[in-house]
């Protein structure tokens, strides 16, 4: 049966470079430690890791077994490293002191002798150790990788991994052994190092193969960073403690990648293609150029950014909605099985988290509305799998909840849009195509004309008064599957019309609208069970019936909740392969100011260094 990496590798051969991201993410931090155990300097394993990962894309149509990936990456890394080590031994002493930094050599401080210093204690200690051992101490404190993660990667046992760790240990000094880990732990590859690999296999293109015949189905493909987080039954979306669903049928050889966000402080994305009636291309018939210029760049023009904001205090999936500038983040889950009531606001102007009332009825995939000023939580999903057709309404300003009728039809895994004053919900578990309307002002739902392609976990966004329903999976069980389909409703005729297809499928996702035109951002597709995560952002423009595509968001996620405050797009929370989310994203689409001054300087390793001061 074919392995997780073999089916990555398959959807990147046939086009879908996104994909990529995964291998890069799942194997960057070990490759890094592989390279330096063998060069001894980190400049020269950053760069000789980022050659491994072009050279592998570059041909994978070489590689004969997709399931042997890893292992064709290890020997990719040391062939390159040999051919460095060569090339070091011809090159004279002196033509390493001409490449330095005239600054470095004219201005020399004590941070900078003790920098170097450290460097050479570490050097020499590293170098006296046999290579067996500075390997295994390399992916530990470099890689980060656990005894039972090295074993699987160098295809060794656990035990003898174990012992090859305490031998080295014990060669080393204690003060040597809490320096190296102490260095190391400053020299982790940073997250956006997965993103520029990604931008630059953009530009290689690979010869597509055959169609492959009788995929297995039930096999996590979790491409680039994010879980499978559909189940075949569509009212069991639980994570077990590892990250897969429980009931779902994952085989033996599917391992869960232990990789999630590409934080960076500000990315500058590029547009890299127009697609118009499905045929990927403009209204002239051409398809556009990719925009070389465009990660991390420093954002001097206006918009098309993507800023780190503060972490949520809760990692979950949740409902939000906006009021006078502040989001609330509204119930949800924060393990896939226990409902949360949890209810927390955050100031986009101060960048700060308060706590507030908790919602009276605990929920999971509830939907969040707001309408005159208040919020109205409606429908969602018990632990035990119920449905409900609950609705409480939260008041702001004195922070309190109020129950409200309920809906006609239980419901979780929905959509709801306001227009004109009114709340309408669709779609729900097993792709309902039932539409209701909510009046507050009478407390009354009102069935209206049923949506034609009943779905669920799908995205909607209101432009001209026009509700579009985005996206999502249809069919319950084992035939589930997600859609392209894009559909309007018009609230006053009440009727439904049929519009262009998104140009990939697409479940999960964060949908907004900005300007009159409808932003969707991360989510995936579905297949036989295998999810298929989306790096891009597509932009959908109503009054052309356009998609417009860009690249890329700095994480991916499911179930991630999207508001849009002064035309800016805050992504929060949902649930990735480390779990569930407490990042904060602000997107500012092209067009508009972005509110952080400058990308310069070093990226954080993680999201939540930037957050605001204690």
């Amino acid at each position: 049966m074919r392995t997780e990496d073999g089916y990555i590798v398959y959807e990147c051969i046939n086009g879908d470079e996104s994909a990529f991201a995964l291998l890069v993410d799942k194997y960057k931090a070990a490759i890094f430690a592989i390279a330096y155990s063998k060069l001894l300097n980190f400049q020269d394993a950053e760069d000789v890791t980022q050659e491994v990962f072009i050279k592998a894309y570059q041909k994978l149509n070489n590689l004969k077994n997709y399931d042997k990936f890893v292992m064709w990456l290890h020997a990719i890394t040391n062939n390159l490293c040999k051919n460095l080590i060569r090339s070091r031994s011809r090159r004279p002493d002196r033509e390493y002191i001409e490449d330095q930094e005239p600054l470095t050599l004219d201005n020399p401080s004590i941070e900078f002798y003790k920098d170097n210093l450290v460097d050479e204690l570490m050097h020499d200690a590293l170098n006296s150790l046999p290579e067996i051992y500075r390997q295994v101490l390399s992916l530990h404190y470099l890689g980060g990788m656990k005894d039972i993660e090295i074993a699987e990667f160098l295809g060794m046992s656990h035990t003898n991994v174990r012992q090859r760790l305490m031998k080295a240990r014990t060669l080393l000094k204690e003060e040597m052994t809490v320096m190296m880990n102490t260095t190391f732990d400053g020299q982790k590859l940073q997250a956006s190092f997965t993103f520029r690999i990604v931008e630059m296999v953009k530009h290689i293109k690979i010869q597509p193969i055959a169609p492959m015949k009788c995929l297995p189905y039930g096999l996590s493909l979790a491409t680039g960073l994010i879980i499978t987080f559909l189940s075949l039954n569509p009212y069991i979306p639980q994570l077990t403690n590892i990250g897969i669903l429980s009931g779902s049928p994952l085989p033996s050889e599917t391992k869960v990648l232990k990789v999630g966000e590409i934080p960076v402080d500000v990315v500058k994305t590029a547009e890299i293609a127009i697609i118009s009636n499905n045929m990927g291309k403009g209204k002239s018939g051409e398809p556009k150029q990719p925009d070389m210029q465009n990660a991390f760049m420093d954002p001097k023009i206006e918009g098309d950014t993507w800023a780190q904001k503060a972490d949520m205090p809760t990692a979950r999936e949740c409902a939000t909605a906006e009021v006078d500038g502040k989001i609330y983040a509204i119930g949800g889950t924060a393990d896939g099985n226990t409902e949360l009531s949890t209810v927390e606001e955050y100031d986009t102007k101060t960048d700060t988290w308060v706590k507030k009332a908790n919602m009276p009825t605990p929920r999971m995939y509830p939907t969040a509305s707001t309408l005159s000023g208040k919020i109205y939580a409606i429908g969602g999903l018990l632990g035990n799998h119920t449905q409900l057709s609950t609705v409480e309404e939260y008041d702001p300003k004195t922070d309190t909840w109020t129950k409200k009728a309920d809906m006609l039809t239980p419901r979780s895994m929905h959509s709801a849009a306001v227009v004109n004053g009114k709340i309408y919900v669709f779609g729900e578990g097993i792709a309902l195509q039932a539409v209701e309307e909510y009046d507050p002002a009478l407390d009354k739902w009102t069935k209206k004309a049923d949506m034609p392609t009943g779905r669920w976990s799908f995205g909607s966004a209101v432009v001209k008064d026009k509700i579009y329903a985005i996206g999502g999976v249809v069919n319950p069980g084992f035939q589930a599957h997600s859609v392209a389909s894009v559909e309007e409703y018009d609230p006053v005729s009440d009727k439904w019309t049929k519009k262009n297809d998104m140009p990939i499928d697409s479940t999960g996702m964060t949908v907004c609208a900005v300007s009159d035109k409808i932003y969707v951002i991360t989510g995936g597709k579905l297949v036989n069970g295998n999810k298929i995560p989306n790096l891009a952002i597509y932009i959908y423009d109503p009054s052309t019936d356009e998609w417009t595509q860009k690249s890329n968001s700095p994480t991916i996620r499911a179930y991630s909740s999207g508001n849009v405050v002064d035309g800016k797009i805050f992504v929060i929370g949902g649930v990735s392969f480390n779990g569930y989310l407490s990042s904060v994203e602000e997107y500012t689409p092209e067009g508009w100011q972005s509110s952080v001054i400058s990308s310069k300087g070093k990226l954080p390793s993680k999201w939540g260094l930037m957050k605001q001061k204690e």
